[in-house]
């Protein structure tokens, strides 16, 4: 007898070592679907998620949901100090899509890797910003192209200006990526950035900027978004976040 269950207990063996490999691939293959799934922001109108950058005390206003339209409106704000909209949650690699559009002369930014740090006052001080913006503010000005639509403010002018005028809706499709070293920024289905996001060259655009003697700033690899709140009425939709995590 003892014969012929060798063969069978290999068998058995065998099974237990395929199912727990087969096992193994479908729970891989359940971890990389749930993280490369665009999560759809703002739904039924909630903020569920999002939260005004400190506002312990539900003093500051300005932002409202309509039909799906994220908007500020800096005429109806209330509050002391900054009103930027922040993500509850903290992204290091990620995908970010959304629409915007700004009244005439309006401006916000998009910002991550933002410290809620008491030592920072406002969002921009520790998150770079791809900046939205009426593209007439600075049409022609040579000098100020990185403060520009579509530009890492203050640090990279875009390679090409493809903004809408005030009042028609743009889009952006922004890649940030610390694990690759790369952002990649495509501004109405044309790519205008692309720049590392650590090392000597990110280094030496902080250093020659405005943002030289702030410390910390665009250090935190790991940290919240931000939509900027600024003078005019801006507005989002269909924003959508991927996590590459």
């Amino acid at each position: 007898m003892k014969i012929y269950l060798y063969p069978l207990v290999a068998s058995l063996i065998f099974c237990s070592i395929v199912i727990a490999q087969k096992s193994e691939t479908i729970q891989s293959t359940s971890k990389i679907s749930k993280t490369q799934q665009w999560e759809n922001q703002f739904v039924d109108d909630s903020f569920d998620g999002w939260q005004i950058f400190r506002n312990q005390d539900d003093s500051k206003s300005g932002w409202s949901l309509h039909d799906g339209v994220l908007i500020y409106n800096s005429e109806k704000a209330t509050g002391e100090g900054n009103k930027s909209l922040i993500s509850d949650a903290t992204y290091r690699n990620f995908e970010i899509k959304f629409d915007w559009k700004v009244s005439p002369k309006g401006n916000s930014g998009f910002m991550w890797g933002v410290s809620l740090d008491e030592k920072f006052e406002h969002p921009f001080e520790s998150g770079p910003e791809i900046q939205v913006l009426d593209p007439a503010v600075y049409l022609g000005d040579e000098n100020n192209q990185n403060h520009t639509a579509g530009a890492l403010y203050d640090l990279i002018a875009p390679h090409t200006l493809v903004t809408k005028d005030a009042g028609q809706w743009n889009s952006f499709h922004i890649k940030i990526d610390y694990d690759e070293n790369r952002t990649v920024v495509i501004h109405n289905d044309v790519e205008i950035l692309n720049f590392p996001l650590h090392g000597p060259q990110w280094d030496e655009l902080i250093a020659n900027s405005k943002f030289a003697n702030i410390e910390g700033f665009g250090t935190y690899q790991t940290g919240h978004l931000a939509f900027q709140d600024h003078p005019g009425v801006i507005s989002f939709k269909n924003v959508k976040i991927k996590s590459l995590d």
